[in-house]
């Protein structure tokens, strides 16, 4: 038997660290040791799948269940990344059970949903029910950055019925969530020496004009009707990089953005808007340039994914008793999925709450739960 506890022990043992950018450990770094392991893991299975390379180091992977008598397609989506390890305060990758709970980088986001996910597979080959849906599992890379992994999924032309999404949804069936555009853009000026800066142009104090009206524009989001599952747009300045040293005026500055969006929104239009405000503010007088977004992913819409929030509540309610239905701020692979034409829904154990914290764990119960809803929902055939 093939215990769902075990193997999220086995992959939180696994780094399989996202450097997001960042330097990381050469040992810890990108999701090829995972990746590796779910082969042996498919292969032990006898399963047919394939690997689809993404980026170096980075490989999605994707599994096949066919039954005798499938009744459709579902698609079980997952990522391998998670965000880096340092300054826990417990171990990373011991995966420690305390209480009820498994601690460690992944357990929450996402390594509960694919402990039950793949526990789901294994129990499909050992019982091998006559009728069943063939079920796909795609485990890919690059979630908690750029989401390429996803990308190159849609591109290779998967088709479902539904999938299922892989995010810490405490166990309800998430139907809609909010979209993200993230961008730089700079000002630029002229350095000279710091004693006679009326010989220089000052980027960052070209800068701080531009915060000021991005300031007035996130309020103004503020001012719009929320939506009733996911609340209000929103925009984030999270990152400013600016001058050499105290003593030379600074002929550059920088900021990262993040603009979270409702899934009516398009993220290109997004920074549009944002651009042509911050461009027409009365203040900003000098070019500012913007990039093109290293992040443009679209909202997911509940209007196209009845049909499968129906059949997932429809699990969950045998197990829990009741199903609940829920909007989240966050983005997921979901949307991505869903604009390819794949109806989509987000759900998965643990409390998007312990997500990339210090101390993350995730709740063995529920990853117990979630193992016997996603199989109820494979094998339900009404």
């Amino acid at each position: 038997m093939t215990d769902a506890i075990r193997l999220l022990q086995e992959l939180v043992s696994i780094p399989s660290v996202n450097p997001m950018g960042r330097p990381v450990q050469a040992e810890h770094r990108y999701e090829w040791p995972l990746t590796s392991y779910l082969e042996d893991f498919f292969r032990r299975l006898g399963l047919a799948y394939e690997r689809q390379p993404v980026a170096p180091w980075r490989e999605n992977i994707v599994a096949f269940f066919e039954p005798e008598r499938p009744t459709g397609r579902i698609l079980f989506e997952v990522h391998q990344d998670t965000v880096p390890a340092e300054d826990m305060t417990v171990p990373p990758f011991a995966a420690q059970i305390v209480d009820g709970k498994l601690f460690g980088r992944g357990a929450c986001d996402v390594k509960g949903a694919m402990a039950a996910m793949l526990a789901v597979l294994a129990r499909l080959v050992r019982e091998r029910p006559r009728q069943a849906a063939a079920l796909t599992l795609a485990c890919v890379v690059d979630e908690e950055y750029t989401f390429t992994g996803v990308q190159e999924l849609v591109r290779r032309g998967l088709r479902a019925d539904l999938a299922i999404v892989a995010e810490p949804t405490r166990l309800q069936v998430v139907v809609a969530h909010k979209g993200a555009v993230r961008f730089r853009i700079h000002t630029e000026g002229r350095a000279c020496h710091s004693s006679q800066p009326w010989l220089g142009t000052n980027a960052i104090l070209r800068m701080g004009r531009v915060l000021t009206a991005l300031e007035e524009y996130a309020d103004g989001l503020r001012r719009q009707p929320a939506d009733p599952l996911l609340g209000l747009p929103t925009l984030n300045v999270g990152v400013i990089q600016g001058g050499i040293t105290s003593n030379i005026v600074p002929h550059r500055c920088t900021i990262e953005l993040d603009r979270r969006l409702l899934p009516n929104e398009s993220p290109q239009q997004a920074l549009e808007d944002v651009m042509a405000y911050v461009r027409r503010y009365p203040r900003v007088d000098f070019p500012v340039l913007c990039e093109p977004p290293w992040l443009a992913l679209p909202g997911l819409d509940r209007s196209g994914n009845s049909e499968a929030a129906r059949r997932l509540s429809r699990a969950v309610a045998k197990v829990l008793g009741t199903a609940e239905v829920a909007g989240v701020p966050y983005g997921t692979d979901a949307s991505t999925l869903a604009a390819a034409g794949i109806p989509s829904v987000v759900f998965g154990p643990g409390d998007i709450a312990q997500a990339h914290t210090a101390d993350e764990w995730v709740s063995i119960a529920q990853v117990r739960q979630a193992e016997e809803i996603l199989y109820h929902l494979v094998t339900d055939t009404a």
